[in-house]
């Protein structure tokens, strides 16, 4: 075994209303993946900022390389050879890859203040080589795709000369070819010694990479034990505290009517002659590869994007949607994928958040009925299990997987009779996605038509009574759950734009 890099010793972290951390104890070896997992608020957030430096500890020790010491602030985290990429990439877009890579240690020629970019840019193009990746430094970042950009983050990290690399969600935003390239360089930097902490929700990724897990619970630490020695039944329980049977509750409905149509639906640059039908009482999946356009098509027939073609029908009615607020009023919810930037007001309570999409419905005369608003909020966290000190907590201060659940409340009180549901489970734990499920099998018992766009093809499979793949903007297949093509290597052939059938294999 390598030697100990950092270690965290009986670690307290106590927020107001919250303990964050109880008693923490975790131990980084050189040479070594070490997988971090547990459900969202089981305080994996919190330990990534006690180690980079963010939160200071209320209690326990902290040892880098044996040596007890204390962590002030980020910066001093950073020379002590502690990185971590987030899962929100600290990039500024605006500026070229080799600023991004120096960025606060920018290297100057001798005896000026001029920045020596000869250094800077060949730097970083031996830097990005050494990671497989043939990228001009000169190019600003926020031209490159997500999994370039994590690559330049992870690039920081070697010019620091870090020992300790923490990954926090590294797949979430990233295609399959790019978690390839991204697991063959963590296989190098663990070659070359470092030690890291690989936080994921993704179970099989914490099997491929890892060599040790950590599992978390309630704040507190529950078990570390080496790879090879758990299984997936292991890790649930260990996580959850009970078995976790059936990790896709699907139940069993009759398809209903048709509540929504689309027909021919055309947008220049984003989809081209789209047509579908979602029923109520059914979960229509949509599949396909990191820019197929499932997101773009919901974004447009919620009124989000233009469209230049095609029709939508609503209960068999044409409809003309041009901004969010006409899809709304003919019963559409979006959830978005994005649910920070896009399904939430962070500054704002749980509370406010869920009574979003209800204001009308729950103001007289512009007055809001606050014991309604309170009322329909309580419900909802109740329904949902949101895991928070009260309804009037800012909802930033939630879990990820909380934060999600405010999400899908905030909808559920709205309710319409049409959900899309896009990546809802992205970035959360195994026991708040299956809260999610069961939050569409409600919606499903009450007649609704639930659509989830989703790059996890086993939920797909698991959750989805019908499923259409996407690729370039295109459908490439359709197909039901009693189809023999519903399997994930046929739905990948038709992600890549092969050419499926029904026919028995």
């Amino acid at each position: 075994m390598g030697e100990i890099i950092a270690e965290l010793k009986n670690i307290y972290k106590v927020f107001p209303g919250a303990t964050a951390l109880k008693n923490m104890a975790l131990q980084l070896r050189a040479g070594e993946i070490h997988g971090l997992i547990g459900e969202n608020g089981a305080g994996k957030s919190t330990l990534i900022k006690v180690l980079t430096g963010v939160h200071k500890p209320d209690g326990g020790e902290i040892f880098i390389r044996g040596e007890k010491t204390k962590l002030d602030g980020p910066l001093d985290a950073k020379y002590k050879g502690i990185s971590c990429v987030y899962q929100e990439l600290n990039i500024v877009k605006e500026m070229s890859v080799a600023d991004n890579l120096f960025l606060g240690n920018f290297t100057r020629k001798p005896n000026s203040r001029i920045l020596d970019y000869d250094t800077m840019n060949a730097t970083t193009r031996d830097i990005m080589k050494s990671m497989n990746q043939d990228v001009d430094p000169t190019v600003k970042c926020g031209l490159l795709g997500m999994g370039q950009q994590q690559m330049v983050e992870i690039g920081k990290a070697i010019l620091q000369k870090a020992k300790v690399l923490i990954l926090d969600e590294p797949t979430s935003s990233l295609g399959e070819q790019e978690v390839k390239e991204l697991f063959t360089i963590l296989r190098k930097l663990r070659e070359d010694g470092l030690a890291i902490l690989y936080v994921s929700h993704r179970l099989e990724e914490l099997f491929e990479m890892c060599d040790t897990v950590t599992v978390m619970r309630d704040a507190k630490h529950i078990i570390t034990a080496p790879m090879n020695s758990m299984t997936k039944d292991d890790l649930i329980t260990h996580m959850v505290g009970r078995s976790l049977n059936n990790l896709f509750p699907k139940q069993d409905t009759t398809p209903g009517q048709v509540a929504l149509e689309v027909a021919n639906l055309t947008s220049r640059g984003r989809f081209k002659d789209i047509s579908f039908t979602a029923r109520r009482g059914e979960i229509l999946g949509f599949a396909g590869l990191v820019g197929a356009g499932r997101t773009e098509l919901f974004r447009a027939i919620f009124g989000a994007d233009p469209i230049d073609s095609g029709k939508i029908l609503i209960n068999g009615q044409p409809v003309k949607i041009r901004v969010p607020k006409d899809a709304i009023e003919h019963g559409i919810a979006l959830l978005t994928e994005d649910r920070k930037v896009q399904g939430l007001v962070l500054a704002q309570s749980v509370e406010q958040n869920i009574s979003l999409a209800t204001l009308k419905a729950t103001s007289h005369r512009g007055f809001l009925n606050i014991k309604l608003m309170e009322s329909k909020s309580n419900k909802s966290v109740r329904l949902l299990n949101i895991k928070t000190p009260s309804i009037h907590s800012t909802v930033s201060q939630l879990s990820g997987g909380n934060q999600q659940k405010v999400v899908i409340g905030k909808w559920t009180n709205a309710e319409m009779d049409i959900y899309v549901f896009d990546e809802p489970t992205r970035g959360i734990d195994v026991g708040a996605k299956i809260e999610v499920y069961n939050a569409m099998n409600r919606l499903l018992s009450a007649g609704k038509c639930v659509i989830m766009i989703s790059s996890e093809l086993p939920e797909l499979l698991g959750m989805c009574d019908k499923l259409i793949v996407m690729r370039r903007g295109r459908i490439t297949a359709t197909m039901t759950k009693n189809d023999p093509c519903f399997n994930q290597e046929d739905i990948m052939k038709a992600a890549w734009g092969g050419v499926i059938t029904n026919e028995a294999i």
